[in-house]
């Protein structure tokens, strides 16, 4: 679900299934170049839109864009890759609803 908070009020809603593709996946090298890079990036989703809804958005709020964070690339910068990796496997391994995050060691 992607929603507007700026502009003209607007909910869009993307339904379908993702594969999600990490950083030890073939695929990775390749996509990973045509994205932005991004300090401690592990995860990239492949989504199949199956239905696309918009409603009118005229209930929420506005808010202002004030720019992006740089917390979580500072954090990550001081990382050795071992360290970055061994903070997923303890704090990131499980998602929030019990489904697995990680791919299994090969």
């Amino acid at each position: 679900m992607f929603t507007s908070f700026d502009g003209p009020p607007l909910i869009l809603r993307l339904y379908g299934s993702a594969k999600v593709i990490n950083t030890k996946d073939f695929e990775w090298d390749t996509l990973c170049k045509l994205l932005p890079s991004q300090p401690g990036a592990r995860q990239i989703f492949d989504l199949e839109i199956d239905l696309i809804q918009t409603s009118c958005g005229m209930a929420i709020p506005y808010m202002a864009y004030q720019g992006e964070r740089q917390q979580l690339n500072d954090w990550v910068s001081k990382k050795t890759p071992n360290e970055l990796e061994e903070y997923w496997i303890t704090k990131n391994s499980i998602s929030i609803d019990g489904i697995p995050t990680m791919p299994p060691e090969t």
